[in-house]
């Protein structure tokens, strides 16, 4: 079974240099990618990750908004009835990892995360196939 990731940008945050390496590093581990660009909204995220079926939700946060942003992506689709697990990357302080995990992110990386450990706690989200 191949893993499906979305990865998003939501709010107004214009840097994607990041979201787009670790794309390519899902991609390379054979993950398959949907990227939905810049500027997204909560609902649209959770509508395109149940859209597209995917495992899980990937979030690039580089604006200081993760506290905010983070938990509606994660309310939007437990709205929607989906458990579609959510993980954040980028600028995101040591102190606010306890904050998202309570609001149900599963996984935080920030700078210097290794591709290993990115890819392998995207997986680890994913159940075996049947």
């Amino acid at each position: 079974m191949t893993v499906r990731v979305l990865v998003a940008k939501v709010g107004l945050d214009g840097h994607d240099r990041g979201i787009k390496v670790v794309a390519r590093i899902l991609r390379d581990a054979g993950m398959e990618v949907v990227y939905t660009g810049l500027f997204q909204t909560p609902e649209s995220v959770a509508v395109a990750a149940i859209q597209e079926d995917v495992d899980v939700v990937g979030l690039s946060m580089l604006s200081g908004a993760h506290l905010t942003l983070a938990p509606l992506v994660v309310e939007a689709l437990r709205e929607r009835d989906s458990s579609i697990p959510v993980v954040v990357g980028g600028i995101v302080p040591n102190n606010d990892v306890a904050d998202l995990k309570a609001a149900g992110v599963a996984a935080v990386f920030g700078p210097g995360a290794s591709d290993e450990e990115i890819v392998g706690a995207i997986a680890s989200l994913v159940p075996p196939a049947e």
